[in-house]
């Protein structure tokens, strides 16, 4: 009577199994023992086979770490004439990521122009990528700062928080445009407020031409170093006197404010020292 009993509610448990997987619907589940290749769980009064590879999204070492442990599932095998199930942890997890990011899709359009908290996942040549609540977004190398950098890897790496704005997004292609930029600020008329021609100031050295280098007066607005500026002797290129990074002492000469252009000029700085020099061998 007992054994029929239990005949009865283990037929009507894998019954109930056979239609949440004829639906799709996830079942819970216990651990109950490492096997050779996977993991025997209890479902329902009924033994379910995983298999290691469908425990996690990632490797699993030890699969003695999700005995005693409650998992929801996913049915993925059920044979019938053997009475054997096969399910699946990681088909979950695969499930709720995806229900995740949808849902931050769907949140995008509010948060357009907001700032948002993330985390950089991966750097690339040309920006960085930032996990943005479960979806990735790229900002590029031109939105990470105001300064001119080379590589993302100056201002940020792998796993630092980043508060970023979503500048633009196209869900059907799944891309994320993000900034970190103040649009707050405005560069030029930071400069404005800071320099006039004939002002002296340090400025770093951000890249090299043939006709003169071009250096950051502040963060954002860059200046022109004509090369016949650089010093006060012929030469033929600026790396001979400068190189990119280098900090130096440059005089505002000019500002076409209409265009954004700054002048600079170093010989400008040398041209007295070089002058006294001469007049003192005069006498």
């Amino acid at each position: 009577m007992v054994l029929s009993q239990r005949n009865i509610v283990n037929k009507k448990n894998w019954d109930e199994i056979v239609a949440k997987h004829e639906a799709g619907e996830f079942v819970e589940g216990v651990g109950k023992e490492a096997v050779k290749g996977g993991l025997l769980a209890d479902v329902m009064g009924i033994r379910t086979f995983i298999p290691a590879s469908q425990l996690s999204m990632r490797y699993v070492e030890k699969i003695t770490e999700f005995v005693g442990q409650g998992m929801k599932l996913k049915i993925i095998e059920v044979d019938k004439a053997k009475k054997r199930i096969v399910a699946s942890r990681k088909a979950v997890l695969i499930a709720d990521e995806a229900e995740k990011k949808q849902a931050v899709w769907d949140t995008l359009k509010e948060k357009e122009g907001q700032v948002v908290e993330g985390t950089v996942r991966r750097l690339a040549d040309f920006g960085a990528f930032v996990d943005i609540g479960g979806v990735d977004g790229m900002v590029h190398i031109s939105e990470l700062s105001w300064s001119r950098i080379k590589t993302p890897s100056e201002v940020c790496k792998v796993g630092d928080s980043m508060e970023v704005y979503v500048i633009s997004f196209d869900a059907e292609k799944r891309k994320i445009s993000l900034g970190v930029k103040d649009r707050g600020v405005n560069p030029w008329e930071d400069f404005m407020s800071k320099y006039r021609v004939g002002d002296v100031a340090t400025v770093r050295i951000v890249k090299l031409m043939t006709f003169g280098a071009f250096a950051e007066v502040v963060p954002g607005v860059d200046g022109l170093i004509h090369i016949s500026q650089i010093a006060d002797r012929r030469i033929e290129k600026p790396g001979d006197v400068l190189s990119e990074g280098q900090e130096v002492e440059a005089e505002i000469i000019a500002v076409d404010e209409e265009k954004k252009k700054i002048s600079l000029s170093i010989r400008a700085l040398l041209a007295p020292a070089a002058q006294d020099e001469s007049e003192t061998e005069a006498e």
